[in-house]
């Protein structure tokens, strides 16, 4: 339930970016005013939550469409090897949307594996009016900033009708509004990572994503399929903090992993040491019968 509540409060504070930066600029209030500012939700974002479906299994058969307008199904991106990395933001956010994606893009360039190589990115738009020319020009802007050619068949950009991008979210677990006095959507800020069979792994919250924590979650999305064996034991004692939005150590399995290490040790430094007193007493007895 704790952890509940910080995801609801960190949901409804990054959406709330979208809908009070235009109306905030240029003013600076005191610090007990900001203080006293903390406990009801503003009406314009209730509804805006994340209510986590780990492992439910998400509906491959969603019919979207392509930055091209080419219709296209949500499985298309699935292909039982590669774990897939899903947003939901628009183009023409006027703040949140991109301010997660830039992060995104700066978390995953630090990351030593690629889009379309090691994973595939999926990014739906909440608006269902958004235009081809649109999609496709943000997502040049997102490919361009990764800075990595080969990446550009492996992150989609994807548009749908009203009712697909509704069953896109509520199969993801993320509830959205949309403000008819300011035309924007309140969304929350929330990425989430699906196993190669198309199986919901992992959320990651809010506009900062670091390098640790991406890759600790696609090595757990893929299911063993990439990263190298340190990765899975790195992976193994630490588990993710969603009150912290990282991957934090488990102190049993550290132990555990620890003593582990420590017999493995000192086993090879006994075996050293035997072998070396072997190869003493022989050369001593071919001394002595010389």
């Amino acid at each position: 339930m704790v952890e509940r509540s910080v995801r609801s409060r960190l949901a409804a504070l990054c959406a709330g970016i979208v809908l009070s930066v235009s109306s905030t600029v240029g003013a600076h209030p005191a610090a007990d005013e900001k203080l006293e500012r903390t406990e009801e939700t503003p009406k314009q974002l209730q509804g805006v939550d994340v209510q986590e479906h780990l492992g439910s299994k998400l509906p491959l058969d969603l019919k979207l469409r392509d930055a091209t307008g080419r219709p296209v199904r949500l499985g298309d991106f699935f292909d039982g090897r590669h774990p897939v990395l899903l947003t939901l933001n628009y183009s023409n956010c006027p703040m949140l949307c991109s301010l997660q994606l830039t992060a995104l893009v700066k978390g995953l360039k630090e990351v030593e594996w690629g889009i379309n190589q090691e994973f595939q990115v999926v990014t739906v738009s909440l608006d269902p009016t958004e235009p081809p020319e649109i999609t496709q020009r943000t997502a040049k802007r997102y490919l361009t900033q990764y800075g990595r050619p080969e990446a550009a068949p492996g992150w989609h950009f994807l548009t749908g009708t009203a009712d697909s991008v509704r069953s896109y979210a509520d199969a993801l677990g993320l509830s959205y509004r949309y403000d008819e006095k300011r035309k924007e959507y309140a969304h929350p800020a929330a990425l989430v990572l699906a196993s190669p069979s198309g199986n919901v792994t992992r959320y990651l919250y809010g506009i900062d994503f670091a390098p640790k924590t991406l890759r600790l979650g696609l090595v757990e999305a893929s299911e063993g399929k990439i990263g190298s064996t340190i990765d899975k034991l790195i992976l193994y004692c630490f588990h993710y903090d969603a009150s912290e939005g990282r991957y934090a150590p488990v102190a049993n399995r550290v132990m555990q992993v620890g003593g582990a290490v420590s017999v493995v040790v000192m086993a090879g430094a006994l075996f050293l040491l035997h072998r070396a007193d072997r190869k003493r007493k022989r050369r001593l007895a071919e001394s002595t019968a010389t």
